[in-house]
């Protein structure tokens, strides 16, 4: 049954797996470079500008297939809330968030001079916070007169615990769905921990390394040996000067641009083709891209996870509101997955993926499983209806955003910083 086929997925289907004995929603997509079958792409680099490469036993193949990492489970999580905050901006979907304004201290270029060499810094939310709402960005901010932690719904997160939910759940659902660890709170390496129940990741099959090769003609026809260039700081601000008594002296010497002074120190002239290095102990080319047979996302949303998640009110616990609760936060995942795929898998540069066809669910239950179809309009639908019925059982749920403002001491931070990036560039620095 193709997936144009499958049944939509309802509310009550998805309350009765929550509430039930179902695995887990799985969904697996066969993409393919945009460029087409046997086009290349580029995995991201880890350290020592490596892919990271393994070996994986691949149904259907009686030997384990080289395959490469194009996008890690952290990665995928990141874009699920990137398109979660997109959709939260257009006024597609309301979501509980946190969000920091730095706009007042930030105004941008209609401001004093000085303030025009930093970048300015708007709004940054628990969907954009790398740890979510136990993030240091917001613990380093205010709410009223008060650090956010030491504020009253500041002091409140460090109850919550698997056994008491309620108020991430009212404040930053996703920290539910996409994990914490509020290591950086009041308790430190003891704060609450909330394991991710809702896992994507895209990998390579059959991989082959490629050869990356690089070049560039330069329209001036600069020669190498044009040079030297000195380094200067005058008004003109190229920052470079082929008049020696014009260079920037140190020990009364004038001080060459670079590491030699020639013009490819100012990126002017040609660069010599050339291929992707070497790795020295095993002589392929490293940085060169891969082919694939075929690329495939997978991702599963533990409901088990969800179950061990408990949400009083009052200090009480029910099993309806319990389970409201719950089911909230699966609609929350099928959700991010489907806006993230409706916004596209351009992953990085020349790392632009394609779905053979649209996401279908798989419910891994051994009583009542089956396969479904969910588009992003219907997943948001799904979404609404399930905080409808949460509501209902009494469930705080913020529409919206509680707005905090950084402290002193975080723009001080934050404009040292720009100060600090600014000053380094001008001097050719690269840290």
């Amino acid at each position: 049954m193709s997936s144009k086929d499958n049944p939509p997925l309802t509310l009550e289907c998805l309350q009765n797996a929550v509430s039930g004995r179902a695995a887990a929603f799985r969904c697996r997509a066969t993409l393919q470079p945009a460029g087409g079958e046997g086009d290349k792409v580029f995995p991201p680099t880890y350290a020592g500008a490596a892919y990271a490469s393994e070996k994986r036993r691949i149904p259907g193949c009686d030997e384990p297939v080289d395959c490469v990492l194009l996008d890690s489970v952290q990665s995928q999580a990141n874009r699920m809330e990137e398109a979660l905050q997109q959709a939260v901006d257009d006024g597609r979907l309301t979501l509980p968030v946190i969000e920091v304004d730095f706009t007042p201290f930030f105004p941008g270029n209609d401001q004093a001079e000085e303030m025009r060499l930093l970048d300015p810094v708007g709004r940054i939310t628990s969907l954009q916070a790398p740890h979510r709402i136990a993030d240091a960005i917001l613990r380093d901010s205010m709410l009223g007169d008060k650090p956010f932690r030491d504020s009253e719904e500041g002091k409140r997160l460090g109850m919550v615990g698997s056994s008491d939910a309620t108020v991430l759940f009212e404040l930053c659902p996703t920290a539910l769905l996409l994990g914490m660890w509020d290591s950086t709170g009041p308790k430190g390496g003891l704060g609450a921990k909330f394991e991710r129940a809702i896992v994507s990741e895209i990998v390579g099959i059959n991989a082959v390394y490629g050869i990356k090769t690089s070049s560039r003609i330069d329209p001036l026809q600069i020669m190498k040996d044009a040079g030297p260039l000195y380094d200067s700081q005058d008004e003109s601000g190229v920052g470079w000067t082929l008049d020696e008594s014009a260079a920037r002296k140190e020990k009364k010497k004038p001080v060459v641009l670079g590491k030699d002074g020639r013009p490819s120190e100012a990126n002017h002239g040609n660069i010599v083709p050339s291929l992707s290095d070497r790795d020295r102990q095993t002589g392929e080319y490293v940085n060169g891209g891969v082919t694939v047979a075929s690329a495939e996302q997978i991702i599963v949303l533990s409901l088990p996870a969800l179950r061990r998640l408990q949400f009083p009110v009052d200090g009480k616990c029910t099993t309806e509101r319990d389970n409201a609760a719950r089911t909230v936060i699966a609609a929350l995942g099928l959700c991010a997955a489907a806006l993230a795929d409706d916004a596209g898998l351009d992953l990085r540069s020349r790392c632009l993926l394609y779905p053979d066809q649209d996401l279908t669910w798989t419910l891994l239950d051994r009583k009542s499983g089956g396969d479904f179809t969910l588009s992003a309009d219907d997943a948001i639908e799904l979404f609404n209806k399930a905080v409808a019925a949460a509501t209902k059982a009494d469930l705080p749920w913020r529409e919206e955003p509680l707005v905090l403002i950084p402290s002193e001491q975080l723009v001080e931070l934050v404009v040292k910083s720009q100060e600090l990036a600014i000053k380094q560039k001008s001097e050719g620095g690269d840290e």
